[in-house]
């Protein structure tokens, strides 16, 4: 299976909402937290990182470090532990509102979202400098320390957001996806079967536990997994193309064709369903429909021209044996 290294992980959209102000936080700065927030769920990630970056100007005062010296106000901390650690900023920028580790919680993911890593990683880092008990803080730069290769990194993030919040589901199931990928199945499960005992109701989750089935060959479970996926979210494209990996396991080759299709019409751009569906479509003897089938794949993904030769060549090998 092909799937070893795809896991669906989430990043915290909780913040792309209004959000209301300390007292000692300025009006315009909420303006700006709350317009930036709507470019980002608008995919307007540079609009969105101008309007928090000013956001997080106004609500906070530029002048020297800070060091040794009490903030403005800390009536807005949950901790005192907050409080203090929010005196260690180091940038230039002395933060006198908690509400600045919102704004560079939201920059952050729009940095994300950009592929621009470490950027993400260092407005993640203020926020916890200024929150440290920020649990959505610690499970969005674990996506990133993910995305980065820093596997351990990721677990650790992840291991702290939930000893402050138990109940984040998000950073069960991007824990127990990192834990498949180490082959540690038993703690992946664990990880994932928690995630949604949580949120019963989220498709990726089950998609996720669903792909540690099928990495274990376990099919008919890894079916039922994307099923269910797909039952709550019929435009999740990767779980239709996984289900497909898991019936052509079975050689249940006709329904992977039909579920391939439906992946396709969530997502045209899956160019790895045109070209899982042109192998099973090899295996269904239509040889023309799996050639066009490769065609759009290469198209779309032009590295996958070896691939596809390779594994095209051993299905028609295993066809001639049959």
């Amino acid at each position: 299976m092909r799937c070893r290294n795809t896991v669906l992980f989430v990043v915290s959209l909780l913040l792309v909402t209004h959000l209301t102000g300390h007292a000692q936080t300025p009006r315009v700065a909420v303006t700006l937290f709350d317009a930036g927030n709507e470019k980002l769920q608008q995919g307007d990630l540079d609009g969105a990182i101008a309007a928090l970056t000013r956001a997080i100007e106004i609500s906070s005062r530029l002048g020297p470090s800070t060091k040794g010296k009490r903030p403005l106000n800390t009536s807005g901390y949950s901790e005192a532990g907050e409080a203090e650690e929010a005196v260690r900023e180091t940038t230039g920028i002395t933060v006198i509102d908690p509400f600045t580790a919102e704004a560079y919680t939201s920059r952050g993911l729009a940095r994300y979202l950009k592929g621009e890593m470490d950027g993400a990683i260092a407005d993640w880092d203020q926020a916890i400098r200024i929150r440290p008990r920020h649990a959505v803080a610690y499970l969005d730069r674990g996506c990133a320390r993910h995305a980065k290769g820093d596997l351990s990194g990721a677990i650790a993030d992840w291991d702290r957001a939930l000893q402050i919040n138990p109940r984040l589901a998000d950073a069960y199931s991007n824990r127990g996806g990192v834990r498949q990928q180490l082959d540690d199945f038993d703690g992946a499960l664990r990880d994932l079967d928690e995630s949604i005992r949580i949120d019963p109701r989220n498709a990726k989750y089950y998609c996720n536990r669903g792909i540690a089935w099928l990495v274990q060959r376990n099919y008919d479970r890894a079916i039922s997994d994307f099923e269910k996926a797909v039952d709550l979210d019929p435009r999740l494209a990767l779980a239709y193309e996984y289900q497909d990996l898991a019936r052509m396991g079975k050689a249940d080759v006709e329904p992977a064709v039909a579920d391939f299709g439906r992946a396709l019409q969530s997502d045209p751009g899956l160019a790895k369903a045109y070209m899982n569906r042109g192998l099973a479509q090899l295996q269904q003897n239509k040889d023309a429909e799996a050639e066009r089938s490769f065609g759009r794949a290469v198209a779309l993904a032009p590295n996958l021209k070896s691939e596809i030769e390779e594994r095209g060549k051993v299905a028609r090998s295993e066809k001639r044996d049959r």
